[in-house]
């Protein structure tokens, strides 16, 4: 039976963006059921009339400030990088959560300002970092936690994308903030901080390159290949790489390597696949399959939002997180 009571008390939630991976997340946040779809905010009357078939009640608003004055209680952010932090901000200050793509700004400073702004709102604020969700991570990180690896000394990271961004705004350097690492290598650096529990990283060494050639620091142009050595306190040295237009002999190159003293761990991408993800705990030369696909987890982060939200939860701490990896990532461009 339908109980009206529960409709009332769900929170409304506004969708601003519902391009391809805005559309997804609203799927997977409509999917969980805990939440009211209420608002749609989108340029493209398509990706509207797509969003609406989700959620045929929600209202149509032309603007951030018209889906704001929905009387909503959060707002998923899916539009171009260099709008994130405003726009969350935006939101924070008229008391909604948030739960933003990635990345949340496009440098240290943008998304300190926005983690205060949920500090000082006591909003909860989520970041759309999807690859800490995947199956395969998640039972990475238990092993670790664990201590089935022994001692973690050394992690290998990769995201190579044998395509570049279609949208242009991505190329420039103003508006995405950075090239691959902005775009691929945030998820790398929150994947090896997230799995060890967020050590202080006491160094970073980086080299940046455009179409074969290292690029200059503080000029115009962004980076399709990048590599960073990460020294963290614990002492471990963690490997990064990351490229877009990388002649891969596939559609992508995923991967990330955990090597400690009793053990280690690997995470890859199967076949080329964006999606589909193995993991593997090794000893020595022995194999034991921890992970395999299918497994849904493009949608989890969000739908977990949700479904934290409807439960009442406000400001979270862990979101600081977000301005640490954010710092790394000023440091792999010597900023």
């Amino acid at each position: 039976m339908h109980d009206a009571r529960l409709e009332r008390t769900r929170p409304r939630i506004g969708f601003l963006g519902v391009g391809w991976i805005g559309l997804d997340r609203m799927r997977a946040i409509v999917e969980c059921g805990a939440v009211d779809p209420s608002a749609i905010a989108d340029p493209s009357p398509e990706m509207v009339a797509a969003a609406r078939e989700l959620a045929p009640d929600a209202r149509i608003a032309g603007t951030l400030d018209a889906l704001l004055d929905q009387e909503l209680d959060g707002v998923v952010i899916a539009t171009p990088s260099a709008l994130h932090a405003a726009q969350s901000i935006m939101a924070l200050e008229r008391g909604l959560a948030v739960f933003c793509q990635k990345p949340l700004g496009r440098s240290h400073d943008e998304c300190v300002a926005v983690v205060e702004a949920a500090r000082r709102a006591d909003r909860l604020l989520g970041v759309d970092l999807s690859y800490r969700h995947t199956e395969g991570i998640r039972q990475i990180r238990d092993l670790i936690v664990a201590g089935e690896l022994g001692t973690v000394y050394a992690v290998d990271l990769v995201f190579h994308n044998a395509y570049g961004p279609g949208k242009p705004w991505f190329y420039d350097k103003a508006l995405s903030g950075g090239g691959c690492v902005m775009d691929l290598g945030v998820h790398l650096v929150d994947l090896v901080l997230w799995v060890l529990g967020f050590p202080n990283v006491v160094r970073v060494d980086s080299r940046l390159y455009s179409k074969g050639s290292p690029i200059i620091r503080d000029g115009d142009e962004v980076e399709d290949y990048a590599i960073a050595t990460l020294e963290l306190a614990n002492g471990v040295v963690a490997r990064i790489a990351c490229s877009w237009q990388l002649h891969a002999g596939r559609d992508a190159v995923i991967g990330a390597d955990f090597y400690g003293t009793r053990a280690g761990a690997s995470f890859r991408n199967v076949n080329g696949s964006f999606l589909d993800f193995t993991a593997e705990l090794h000893r020595g030369t022995q194999r034991q399959v921890l992970a395999s696909p299918p497994d849904a987890w493009g949608g989890r982060g969000a739908a977990g939002w949700a479904e934290r939200l409807a439960a009442g939860e406000a400001f979270d701490p862990d979101c600081e997180q977000f301005a640490i990896v954010a710092e790394v990532l000023d440091r792999i461009y010597g900023r």
